[in-house]
């Protein structure tokens, strides 16, 4: 199993990068940045690149909606050049939050625009001249769609690193979590229960699968995880509150009644009635409340909050699950306990 660890985009960013060689003298394996609304994740990216040596880079996510699929390519290709090969690219189709009210685009079409995109860019990686007529895609762009009549299919001047850059797919949905089997190097699922991950996700899993080319190494399965390891019962108790104020945040308020893909999970793992409540809760404003309904068994069942034992146990669960990436945000309150907790993850897993 890797160790991943998402990079905090709220603190100081310099600072963040500059700790980031002690993680990497401590075993880290990948680090992982977020792009919702914020500083763009690929100026970032390519700033870590610059600072580390060793570390995978994964964006986690970009979008599919506010930059062309030859861009998301184009952008893919320069930054696994300025790392020397060590980028996955992550996509996902966020929500209509994010693309309609930030963007100012029609959040429309999830898998066909997803499965398209992927297409296109591996187009571009194998530098053949772009060609493709989709239901959402038209490169290059027909009079019939528009177009002047003057575009060609135009291949990418640069050779990349690789002409199969890893792509990653973050997707709950049970269509959206088939397609990641099919053609996707790794699948990023946002809360991960490991003795009820069969539950979720195995048939959609199966379905992909049954369709994923034997040219594909096997899937990347990428869970996030928080992470505290501690003897002290006031430090666990405060890190697991953490834990709760998460989970009330997405299941609770990411996304209207009936339109909460993590509502829906959580009711997937068994936990549909919380969820509710979790909700309603939230949803009027009652945000304690809402991290209060929280099951203790949710909380210990994605998170790896507790003693060095405990942690090492719930590891072992989770590989035996198929996870092979542990994204892992550790909760500690100082950087050296946090480099220590991801160094401890490092050991564990041998």
């Amino acid at each position: 199993m890797r160790i991943g660890m998402p990079i905090n985009y709220a603190r100081d960013f310099h600072q963040t990068v500059e700790g980031l060689r002690e993680y990497e003298e401590g075993g880290l394996d990948v680090v992982f940045l977020p792009e919702a609304y914020t500083f763009d994740a690929v100026s970032q990216l390519g700033y870590i690149a610059a600072k580390t040596s060793t570390l995978r880079l994964c964006s986690s996510i970009l979008n599919i909606y506010s930059r062309t699929p030859t861009l998301l390519a184009m952008t893919a290709a320069g930054l696994d050049y300025v790392s020397g090969g060590r980028f996955m690219m992550g996509i996902g189709a966020s929500g209509p939050q994010v693309i309609e009210g930030f963007h100012g685009l029609r959040h429309d079409a999830p898998l066909a625009r997803t499965r398209e995109v992927v297409e296109i860019c591996h187009q571009v990686w194998r530098r053949e001249p772009v060609e493709f007529h989709g239901t959402y895609h038209d490169i290059p762009l027909s009079t019939e769609k528009g177009g002047s009549g003057l575009g060609k299919p135009l291949k990418l001047i640069n050779h990349p690193v690789r002409d199969r850059i890893p792509v990653m797919l973050a997707a709950l949905g049970p269509k959206n979590v088939e397609l990641a089997a099919e053609l996707f190097d790794g699948w990023e699922p946002l809360f991960y229960f490991p003795e009820r991950a069969g539950e979720a996700f195995a048939d959609a899993l199966r379905a992909g699968r049954s369709k994923r080319s034997a040219e594909l190494p096997p899937l990347d399965v990428i869970v996030d995880a928080k992470v505290l390891i501690s003897e002290d019962d006031a430090e666990l108790a405060a890190g697991r509150q953490q834990v709760r104020e998460h989970l009330a945040l997405y299941i609770g308020g990411m996304g209207a009644k009936g339109k909460n893909f993590y509502n829906d999970l959580a009711g997937r793992f068994g936990f549909a009635d919380a969820a509710a409540e979790v909700q309603e809760l939230f949803l009027a404003g009652r945000r304690k409340e809402a991290a209060a309904a929280i099951p203790r068994r949710l909380v210990d069942g994605v998170a790896l909050v507790g003693a060095p034992g405990w942690v090492a146990e719930r590891l072992a669960a989770f590989a035996e699950s198929g996870v092979t990436t542990l994204n892992a945000t550790p909760l500690a309150a100082t950087h050296q306990r946090r480099v220590e907790d991801i160094t401890a993850l490092r050991r564990y897993v041998g």
